[in-house]
């Protein structure tokens, strides 16, 4: 190989490292913005709110089977001034005890803009639902005092969304507890049938990357 065919190569390999250089660069410097972006507007989670629950049935049939039919009303609020919020996926159910005991229930995709607030009121049902044996006996306790903790749970991913930049999905779960009274009927108003429990029970929210 000759002096004139060394340069010409040492020139194109020069060449490349100064290019993956560039491109490295490029990328740590995007990096660092999309840094700084998330520390100064670092986002809350959302707030959620149960609202009320109507409970048009709730009754334990032999052997252990549970029958619920309900109505929940929650609210969501956005407590960012700067942050959107994009609601990609939220499924609600109800569970006793960490046990579920109605289907979950699939609301609409929602976009949720700065200190905004979306309400949702979907029906809950759970028909002829098997209860654990162990869980039975201590549900029948409650209802037979008059009291029955349910929870109800939000499961679902968001993307948070600054200026035109949307971040990845992060994972959001919600607990809302739920004091149901089947005997104090001056905690309830009666709608027909059902019985439609007041709460305003603030949730607890978690989110995580998912």
């Amino acid at each position: 190989m000759s002096a004139k065919d060394c340069g010409h190569h040492d020139d194109e390999e020069q060449l490349a490292k100064r290019i993956t250089v560039a491109i490295v660069g490029v990328f740590v410097v995007v990096g660092i913005i999309i840094f700084l972006v998330w520390a100064i507007l670092h986002p809350d989670k959302p707030r959620f709110i149960l609202q009320d629950v109507t409970i048009y049935a709730f009754n334990l049939t032999a052997p252990n089977m549970l029958t619920s039919n309900m109505q929940i009303t929650l609210s969501s609020r956005n407590p960012n001034d700067r942050i959107g919020i994009y609601y990609q996926k939220l499924d609600i159910f109800a569970s006793y005890h960490n046990q579920q005991i109605t289907l979950p229930t699939l609301v609409p995709r929602t976009y949720q803009g700065h200190l905004d607030v979306t309400v949702w009121s979907p029906f809950l049902y759970g028909n002829a639902v098997p209860v654990a044996p162990f869980l039975e006996e201590g549900l029948s306790q409650d209802m037979n005092t008059g009291m029955v903790l349910l929870n109800i749970k939000v499961y679902g991913q968001l993307k948070w969304k600054v200026g035109t930049w949307i971040s990845g999905r992060y994972q959001i779960n919600a607990n809302c507890p739920a004091y149901i009274s089947f005997t104090d009927r001056t905690k309830a108003i009666q709608v027909g049938s059902a019985m439609k429990y007041q709460l305003v029970q603030t949730c607890t929210v978690d989110v995580s990357l998912n």
